[in-house]
């Protein structure tokens, strides 16, 4: 499952993936694959991710449906 709030967040911080990625110390796929559903990331990248978008892991990642 895509992960459209990722990417929601990401361009309301005005961060491409290859800048959120420098951020949080992975490559620009890894975060092209997260959004596309391909790749799960670690809880530790989940938090980075979280905090260099000013978000929660139920912002970003929690999914309410499964």
């Amino acid at each position: 499952m895509k992960n459209m709030r990722l990417k929601l967040a990401r361009v309301e911080k005005d961060l491409s993936q290859e800048e959120l990625a420098q951020l949080v110390g992975v490559s620009r796929q890894t975060i092209g694959l997260i959004e596309l559903g391909k790749y799960n990331p670690s809880l530790s990248l989940c938090v980075a991710i979280c905090k260099a978008l000013s978000k929660t892991l139920n912002d970003l990642f929690w999914d309410e449906n499964a």
